[in-house]
């Protein structure tokens, strides 16, 4: 059933600075597409199916656009090192587990479970080097109705030996065949997903390149993270002026195809330049951010320049599923950077997180992550009646509150264009 009616306080971004939020209001789905929001619903509408949610708290689904499945067993480790440590230490040794198909079943059931019953309705999700495991994500992820961009990561220098590709040429072979293996899918699609510039030679770039124009695909991968990272492209990379330029030669940082570029906290103005030119979107992950030491991203005056910007949990630098969670440290991030760092950047609001986590990085998927007329129906019903509170709030006060404050508990029920993935009731 993709033709009903939903009831409650609908709350969804226009623009930046425009949250629209209508309560008692009424949210159409129309063959998966929102039709409009209604303060009073159109008499042709009254013979739709209707879900009554009254008093609750209805939001477009969140889209997370940096996540590592495979590292979602060891999230909460590790948290004292930096990037480069980081990825030694903990990374590599469990993806390289991801070779046992019965362990990537075990693991990726638990993922796609807890973030079936998160408020994210679409996701841009790394995976591992192994085709067998990748493929069997992106199928569970499909068979959740989750929407999602899926990528087998390609990696062949700098790295453990048993988590490398063979070769360039190899690595091709392989990675074109999981494009094809992959077409089966209905809610997931493939991402050309290169590690990032230390972790891929000349020649898997180049190969990467080909595949992309070939079966025009976007892009994820990784930017100006962490100062050591930046060091180590320079020398990798003489021939460049700055870390986007290694993927920019290949054409892998927009050139007419998406691309998704995680992190950006140290970017020049040159760089910033090409992303903002080549409209490449940037995946903020304050919470990794934080717990590698990396930085603050300047997210202030990418916004101010237009830059597509949505939010990444980046697990498992960041230790939770969350979206919430993930906008909370935005804000608190930004705070920080203001006063310590550069009070020309004025700190993020609610406003401005929340359209990052619905209409912002939703539009890497295309029309979606608000309740516009023509977008996408993906939508998340929150109860928030176990959050006591000593006199009633109106409904931008419960909104700005469940941004801190929102439980997996509280969600209950999703959609993701036009179809109920589940409903069930909170338990106080």
């Amino acid at each position: 059933m993709r033709k009903f009616v939903i009831k409650g306080n609908i709350c969804y971004s226009k623009s930046i600075n425009e949250l629209c939020i209508t309560q008692d209001g009424y949210v159409v789905c129309e063959d998966g597409i929102c039709t409009g929001v209604y303060k009073k619903l159109p008499e042709h509408y009254e013979i739709l199916p209707f879900y009554d949610y009254t008093d609750k708290i209805i939001i477009p689904g969140f889209t997370d656009l940096h996540i590592h499945a495979p590292q979602y067993p060891f999230r909460g480790f590790g948290m004292d090192l930096e990037l480069i440590g980081w990825l030694n230490a903990h990374t590599f040794p469990e993806e390289a587990k991801y070779s046992d198909i019965e362990y990537a079943q075990n693991a990726y059931s638990i993922f796609t479970t807890d973030l079936l019953n998160s408020a994210t309705t679409r996701a841009c999700v790394f995976g591992t080097i192994h085709i067998p495991a990748t493929i069997l994500l992106m199928e569970k992820l499909d068979n959740a109705g989750i929407k999602a961009y899926v990528g087998k990561v390609n990696m062949d220098r700098n790295s453990p030996e048993y988590l490398c590709e063979k070769n360039a040429e190899q690595a091709f072979k392989d990675t074109e065949q999981w494009i094809k293996d992959s077409a089966r899918f209905e809610n997931v699609k493939p991402i050309l997903t290169p590690r990032f510039i230390p972790a891929c030679s000349d020649s898997l770039m180049e190969k990467l390149s080909v595949l992309q124009k070939k079966y025009q695909l976007p892009v994820q991968s990784h930017l100006s993270e962490n100062t050591e990272e930046i060091q180590w492209v320079k020398e990798l990379c003489p021939g460049t002026a700055f870390y986007g330029e290694a993927y920019n030669k290949y054409g892998l940082f927009g050139n007419g195809f998406p691309a998704i570029m995680a992190h950006c906290i140290h970017s020049n103005e040159d760089e910033i330049n090409l992303i903002k030119e080549q409209n490449v979107f940037v995946a903020h992950c304050p919470e990794s951010n934080t717990n590698l030491s990396s930085g603050i991203a300047p997210i202030r005056a990418y916004l101010n320049l237009g830059i597509n910007t949505g939010l990444g949990t980046d697990i498992a630098a960041g230790s939770s599923l969350s979206v919430f969670k993930a906008m909370a440290m935005a804000i608190q991030c930004s705070k920080l950077r203001w006063r310590l760092q550069d009070q020309s950047l004025a700190p993020l609001g609610i406003k401005e997180v929340f359209y990052m986590a619905t209409k912002g990085g939703g539009k890497f998927f295309g029309k979606t992550g608000s309740f516009e007329k023509g977008y996408e129906f993906d939508a998340v019903i929150i109860d928030d009646s176990t959050i006591k509170h000593p006199y009633k709030l109106n409904t931008m006060e419960r909104l700005e509150r469940l941004v801190y404050l929102a439980e997996d508990k509280n969600i209950v029920a999703k959609f993701v264009n036009g179809k109920k993935l589940f409903e069930r009731t909170v338990s106080n």
